[in-house]
């Protein structure tokens, strides 16, 4: 099976082809930026705002079983500030769903747990109404209704997942994308205090190796025609808040957990503990690693990556 994934050179993006190259799969990313983790599989430097007949000139040659959608701008308070960027998403997405009608394959898309709005334990069914609280979870809810038009419409089989905090490998390049956990790591590693905006606010973080291995069972699924034009959500169910984070992290670098807490910033969710019994069900899907061990994990990358005088214990 060969799977072409767009945002290949993101954190979700990297790790999938990687273990769909493990798994004995043919991969070919397409990214409008190089990767900047790995070189093992050939990557189409190739922006989806293009117009679509350049896009499909640029991969006339290339074909593939499966299209794993993933690029994205992926930062809520980036779009807040810059909105007309949630307009992009929602192009990149047509785009990706045009290839694949066009090229009559199957279509994967990441979407966001964002789609809820804010909510609590127990309110996460993927049957729940969509919210949109900023712009960010706007093209995400706009991107799935699109998507399950192309399932109505034109019989394109899809599956929609909703990602939630994903953090771990290949998720540091934080000039490009600031992400909390990293971000954390970097700046307690240095001694530096973080800011923790909202005291309360309640996340399902999820560690990347648990994240690909629900989107890896899905591909296979949708392709071997299983399963499709389900959304599903991939997570822990169980939540944790951001001081939490903060002091796992500090714990796992073996230095002081310095914040301060700041207000929620606009757009952003509050609580978010998802029901994942139905990736349970479809997908046989089980998380693997919690919070403090991801952590532990991710502090040990990280460690690889930084000047070993960066970080306190790798």
């Amino acid at each position: 099976m060969r799977v072409l994934v767009t945002g290949s050179s993101g954190q979700i993006g990297t790790n999938l082809a990687l273990r769909l190259l493990d798994a004995g799969e043919e991969v070919l990313g397409l990214d409008r930026r190089p990767n900047p983790w790995t070189g093992r599989f050939r990557t189409v430097r190739l922006d989806l705002l293009e117009p679509l007949e350049r896009i499909e000139e640029a991969l006339a040659d290339e074909g593939w079983d499966v299209l794993v959608h993933l690029a994205a701008h992926a930062k809520v308070h980036e779009l807040v500030v810059h909105p007309e960027r949630s307009l992009e998403n929602v192009r990149t997405t047509f785009a990706a769903a045009e290839l694949a009608r066009r090229r009559g394959t199957p279509l994967v898309f990441g979407s966001s747990r964002e789609a809820y709005g804010d909510v609590g334990e127990g309110l996460t069914a993927e049957d729940r109404p969509v919210v949109a609280l900023s712009p960010y979870s706007a093209s995400k809810i706009a991107g799935e209704a699109l998507v399950r038009s192309y399932a109505n419409c034109y019989g394109v089989p899809t599956l929609t997942f909703r990602f939630s905090n994903v953090y771990g490998r290949y998720d540091n390049d934080l000039e490009r994308l600031e992400r909390v956990t990293p971000l954390f790591i970097r700046e307690l590693a240095a001694g530096r205090e973080v800011t923790i905006y909202g005291r309360d606010k309640v996340l399902d973080f999820t560690y990347v190796d648990d994240c690909v291995a629900a989107v890896h069972a899905g591909i296979e699924a949708l392709a071997r025609g299983r399963l499709r034009d389900e959304t599903i959500n991939v997570a822990t169910g169980q939540g944790s808040s951001l001081v939490d984070l903060a002091e796992y992290v500090a714990d796992a670098l073996g230095v002081e957990a310095r914040y301060r807490v700041e207000p929620s910033r606009p757009g952003e969710i509050t609580r978010y503990v998802a029901d994942i019994g139905k990736a349970r069900r479809l997908l046989g899907y089980e998380p693997t690693t919690f919070l403090r061990e991801g952590v532990r994990k991710a502090v040990r990358w990280s460690g690889t990556q930084a000047d070993p005088a960066a970080l306190r214990r790798p």
